[in-house]
């Protein structure tokens, strides 16, 4: 048995609460069924959705960061002209 299963697992909720266009909270990325459902859910799931969490806010700063990165490459660079 692992050590987390003895402790109750804590809500990610930061006080962010409110909901992108995807219907995720932009504060603790959970879907709004994860949110209102925390407390029904066991320790296993609620550390699964942790998981989930965790992955989709690391798919939504690299997809920032890629949108950052297309937005500073000049129009006209030397590779581009070459083909």
């Amino acid at each position: 048995m692992e050590q987390l299963e003895f402790f109750s697992v804590p809500s990610p909720c930061i006080g962010v609460c409110s909901v992108d266009d995807r219907g995720y909270c932009q504060g603790c990325m959970r879907k709004r069924e994860e949110r209102f459902n925390w407390l029904s859910f066991t320790p296993a799931q609620q550390r699964h959705i942790i998981k989930l969490c965790r992955q989709r806010y690391r798919r939504k700063m690299a997809a920032k960061k890629a949108e950052t990165n297309k937005e500073t490459i000049p129009v006209n660079t030397p590779q581009q002209a070459l083909f």
